[in-house]
């Protein structure tokens, strides 16, 4: 389990129907003698093709639709429109993200050769150390990126990865774990909005209501792969519903953080288009919370009523793609409409990516 994407810290021990690429083991390629030019060059397509998918399902690409949206979020939070310093953060947010992936597996690497050995370490499909190297290496790539979007955005991206390694090394296991996630989800946001203003303290209630979406799921996750009490999902559900309620409330309710963009207050920003379109960012609002519950409380509701493995799973999954639409409306609550929008249409790609490669 990486600290920005819950996964079961107890892998299941059922191993999903693998492809034909996936079976094929380093025995099956062409013979070392094989004189024909087609065959060899079929052979090393193939070989090619099966290494890049071993490293697909290692960094579980997927996944990675669900981390350009925490940026956005945390730069629609600044009053400033994205900018080259926000690609940067995206960048910076993606290779953290993926060294956490690849440091997950290498430190699960006995157990999910007891328990999931289809999986691309204890498979062979990849050396160990060659994920160790990754994930250093994209650490490293993360934190350059990060410094060259600023001192501010290196100041958030700094602890990111310390919780992303200190998770996956030492806390995964431990009481807290689920909180060493959120932090990490949280911090991401984070990473957004001071790259693109060069301040975290505009964005700290988005950034909770992220991270306390993530503390919820993290929770379910536990059980993933054994079921157990139906507490979890119930809670998660509660969650859910109360983080989409405050969605739907315009900034400046009772209950929710004040506007930042008041109408009559002068900038030297353009007003954000939902400042000067209320009912067009109600109506977004209203749009994108919906999303948000049915996408995660629905399989909660499930897994609530039957807490078994199957459908427990099924709520994991459900919560990590409802990061998405949860991120598009703390873009639209902030004002943003281009990036509510842009992080809104990645939902359908993360669904149609993760029939191909699970995201867990």
């Amino acid at each position: 389990m990486t600290p920005l994407s819950p996964r079961p810290d107890r892998p299941t021990t059922t191993s999903p129907p693998q492809s034909p690429i996936l079976r094929q083991s380093r025995s099956q390629s062409p013979r070392a003698g094989t004189t024909s030019g087609a065959g060899a060059g079929a052979g090393a397509g193939a070989g090619t093709g099966a290494r890049a998918r071993a490293w697909a399902e290692l960094l579980r690409l997927p996944a990675l639709f669900t981390v350009p949206g925490d940026a956005l979020a945390g730069a629609a939070t600044t009053g400033n429109r994205p900018n080259p310093r926000t690609l940067l953060a995206i960048a910076s947010s993606l290779c953290l993200y993926e060294a956490g992936m690849a440091l997950n597996d290498w430190a699960d690497r006995t157990e999910d050769a007891l328990e999931r050995p289809h999986r691309p370490l204890p498979s062979g499909r990849i050396h160990p150390s060659a994920a160790l190297v990754a994930a250093g290496a994209l650490t490293a790539a993360g934190l350059a990126l990060a410094a060259r979007a600023g001192r501010p955005a290196l100041a958030v991206a700094a602890p990111l990865a310390a919780t992303v390694w200190a998770y996956d090394l030492a806390l995964k296991r431990t009481p807290a774990g689920p909180a060493a996630m959120a932090t990490a989800r949280g911090l991401d946001l984070l990473l957004g909005a001071t790259a693109t203003g060069g301040s975290a303290r505009p964005a700290l209630p988005a950034a909770l209501t992220l991270a306390t979406h993530t503390l919820a799921v993290t929770t379910v996750s536990r059980d993933e792969t054994r079921g157990g009490s139906p507490l979890a999902p119930l809670a998660a559900l509660a969650t859910t519903g109360t983080l989409a309620w405050t969605l739907t409330r315009p900034p400046g309710a009772p209950g929710t953080t004040p506007s930042r963009y008041p109408a009559a207050s002068p900038s030297r920003h353009p007003a954000p288009v939902f400042s000067r379109h209320p009912a067009a960012a109600s109506s977004l609002r209203t749009v994108l919370a919906a999303a948000f519950v049915t996408t995660s409380g629905r399989p909660l509701l499930h897994a609530a009523l039957n807490p078994s493995p199957p459908l427990t799973q099924r709520a994991v999954g459900g919560g990590i793609r409802a990061m998405i639409p949860l991120q598009a409306a703390l873009a639209a609550r902030s004002g943003a409409l281009a990036s509510a929008l842009l992080t809104a249409a990645l939902a359908p790609a993360a669904r149609r990516f993760a029939r191909k490669v699970s995201v867990t």
